[in-house]
């Protein structure tokens, strides 16, 4: 057995023992990686270069800074003044929570989806919404915002495409996510109750999301929980909100109009928030999203020792061997779709793309097109609950609804990763 078809071997059984024991496929890779690298004749100083420092310190400094956001109140701040833009109007707050998370995921908050759904899916319930249409509203909103410049999504795309000289086009790669999850949402609207919502008013400045009853909470409950807020919640900004909103914006001018670093942005900022707020930043410390970092660190790492041992190059040979690139193109979509609905959306990502990487160096297929279809295939499927998103959103369903909503959930998934990869492969055919 030659040492490529080991490496690949290698990489499935973790997939599999990453999912099947719920173990962070992160510190599989890193391990396997040493592994494999020995076998590959590389030392240890080699197989450490492949770790991505940058990537670690802007994962750490944007997941450390937006849990100062979510601490200290001021993304409850950022719902409150888009529920007051709608004027009541009901058939808009799912698009509240979708511009949300779509926003908050575009600027770096990995865990968006986390802090919106739990807001999200109660206020359905209260305001009388299908909860499966705003989980997906949710979702779909994360997933349009998730490969800005800005993003976590985005910064690894971009930075594998860079690091191998591929080019690319980061607006081109965020357009086409925010368009295709834009449209999907669009569809999920109209289909699942939202034209029946048109001309509904109702009071949603007054009780919003984070107020709205909890499963098995009563409206009397809901309302004394509401009255003994009031107070808090109508002082307007305080001083620490006033500064996290700076420090949002400074990192997101300096990034995208200076080119400054956004893991130093994040990170300066952030010291700020934590010299007011000793306290918080050890609880912000502590919460950092390190599953995450440890997720894209070991997996990058792991596929660094696969293209020192020759790997990529020769599964890349074997999907060009197809003859026909755009076959090959939608098989790697469809791949990356079904194995991330069960799988890590990075770490699929990363595979699919380093596979692909030839064939993009030799010009079969346009860079920002394919790239970003496999990019949307792997990352549309979080709507299954057998994803994290997914399962986030179904946690929040009261219990009376929960076996109803996941069985419609398992439905719609079935269909997203059915057919999103062959809408997304559209994208391949794009001349860029």
């Amino acid at each position: 057995m030659n040492l490529e078809l080991v490496t690949v071997l290698v990489l499935a059984l973790i997939f599999v023992l990453a999912t099947a024991r719920s173990v962070n496929l992160g510190v599989l890779a890193l391990v396997a990686a040493f592994g494999v690298g020995a076998a590959a004749g590389l030392s240890t100083d080699e197989v450490f270069a492949g770790f991505p420092v940058d990537l670690f310190v802007a994962l750490t400094g944007l997941t450390f800074l937006f849990g100062f956001a979510q601490r200290n109140g001021t993304i409850d701040l950022l719902l409150r003044a888009g529920l007051r833009l709608v004027r009541g109007r009901v058939a808009l707050a799912p698009w509240i929570f979708f511009a949300l998370t779509g926003a908050l995921m575009s600027v770096g908050a990995i865990f968006a989806i986390a802090v919106v759904a739990p807001l999200a899916v109660p206020f359905a319930r209260r305001y009388r919404i299908d909860q499966l249409m705003m989980g997906m509203m949710v979702v779909h909103g994360g997933m349009a915002g998730a490969f800005s410049p800005l993003s976590v999504y985005g910064l690894f795309v971009n930075s594998f495409l860079a690091g191998d000289d591929l080019g690319g086009s980061r607006l081109g790669l965020f357009l086409a996510s925010f368009v295709f999850n834009t449209a999907i949402a669009l569809v999920v609207f109209l289909t699942m109750g939202g034209r029946f919502l048109l001309g509904r008013t109702e009071d949603l400045a007054g009780a919003p999301a984070s107020e709205a009853e909890a499963p098995g909470q009563t409206s009397g409950q809901a309302s004394a929980q509401t009255s003994a807020q009031t107070s808090a919640q109508t002082s307007g900004i305080d001083l620490y909100q006033g500064v996290t909103l700076l420090g949002l914006a400074v990192m997101a001018v300096g990034t995208a109009a200076f080119g400054l670093d956004i893991g130093v942005l994040s990170l300066s900022a952030a010291a700020v928030l934590a010299l007011m707020r000793p306290d918080d930043a050890r609880v912000c410390l502590a919460n950092v999203s390190w599953s995450t970092v440890v997720l894209v660190g070991g997996v990058l790492t792991y596929i660094a020792v696969l293209e020192a041992a020759g790997t990529v190059e020769w599964a890349s040979g074997g999907i060009a061997a197809l003859g026909v690139p755009l076959v090959a193109a939608l098989l790697l979509c469809y791949l990356a779709g079904i194995v991330s609905a069960l799988a890590s959306s990075i770490g699929t990502i990363g595979v699919a793309l380093a596979i692909a990487a030839p064939m993009l160096e030799s010009g079969e297929l346009g860079a920002v097109g394919f790239v970003a279809a496999l990019s949307i295939s792997a990352t549309v499927v979080d709507v299954s609950p057998f994803s994290t998103n997914g399962a986030l959103v179904l946690a929040n369903v009261d219990a009376e609804h929960r076996d109803d909503f996941y069985r419609r959930m398992l439905v719609y998934a079935g269909l997203v990763v059915g057919l999103a990869p062959l809408a997304a492969w559209t994208f391949s055919l794009l001349p860029v």
